[in-house]
């Protein structure tokens, strides 16, 4: 009788479901090639062979802002990434959809946050296929910090990634927002959070403007004004660019599913924003 493995020429490994956890797998079968396996040198499949080395992972991303509105959550991101004090790249994106209903960002390392957001976006997909329904969001975003957590290697030799992570929770209707730290402490946080080198000047933009019934227009120019300000205060964080249409990436995510916003949509935003700012440099008053 043939075995199965000489058929398919994969390991036993391969032919049983022995986890839901898609990172888990590959640490079994293929650990070189998880993001944080990689510092040592070893030769990474996708990249001819070469040795990926920390000096390849040097380009930083910035800041991303996350806010609840009425009936849905938001993320934002600008689009610069540094390298030092040199802009490495000006139209970087920082902000995906994590899957149907939920949404990540980073800031830290750029090239090491990508693949973790990839990866986690198949560990999703992953757990799905295997267990036959999607992770709760709070699960989601628990994967999320395990995750981050097996990277604490690098983040201890200065290749930190920081995801913030935000989604609609279905079962409790309603949008939330889960904050991490390098070590993979996870977080919730309440109605609006930042993370990156100007999450400071951008959370303190939208202390001054939040308000929780906000309508998803309202939250989106709520997000592009603290970027506005970040970008104001902070050397590593972009403004939109109205010369070369480079604008914030946003998502949202709701009942219906997450969607990312239509780049002429955020344009007209950018411009209405800019041109009060010509007014009031400094931005709008605080609500009362």
């Amino acid at each position: 009788m043939t075995d199965k493995t000489e058929l398919t020429g994969l390991s036993s490994t391969y032919l049983r479901a022995s986890t839901s956890s898609f990172s888990e797998f590959v640490s079994m079968v293929a650990p070189q090639t998880l993001p944080g396996a990689r510092l040592d040198g070893s030769a990474a499949p996708g990249n001819g062979g070469h040795q990926v080395t920390a000096g390849q992972l040097t380009p930083h991303a910035t800041t991303i802002v996350a806010l609840c509105y009425d009936g849905g959550v938001l993320l934002a991101g600008d689009r610069r990434a540094t390298a030092g004090s040199m802009i490495a790249q000006n139209d970087i994106e920082k902000v995906f959809a994590a899957d149907e209903f939920s949404l990540v960002g980073m800031a830290g390392a750029a090239g090491l946050g990508i693949e973790l957001i990839r990866l986690f976006q198949l560990e999703l997909e992953h757990y799905e296929k295997i267990e036959g329904a999607p992770l709760s969001l709070v699960g989601k975003a628990n994967r999320l910090a395990t995750m981050l957590r097996q990277n604490l290697g690098l983040a201890m030799q200065g290749l930190a990634v920081v995801p913030l992570f935000a989604g609609w929770d279905e079962g409790e209707g309603r949008g939330r927002i889960f904050s991490y730290d390098p070590t993979g402490g996870r977080y919730e946080e309440r109605s609006y959070h930042s993370i990156g080198s100007g999450s400071v000047f951008a959370k303190g933009s939208i202390k001054k403007l939040y308000d929780p019934t906000f309508t998803e227009d309202e939250a989106i120019t709520t997000a592009i004004q603290s970027l506005y300000d970040a970008a104001d205060d902070d050397s590593a964080t972009g403004g939109p660019d109205q010369a070369r249409r480079i604008f914030p990436v946003i998502w949202t995510a709701d009942d219906d599913g997450v969607e990312r916003v239509d780049e002429d949509r955020i344009g007209r935003v950018v411009d209405e924003v800019v041109n009060r700012r010509h007014e009031r440099p400094d931005g709008p008053r605080a609500n009362p």
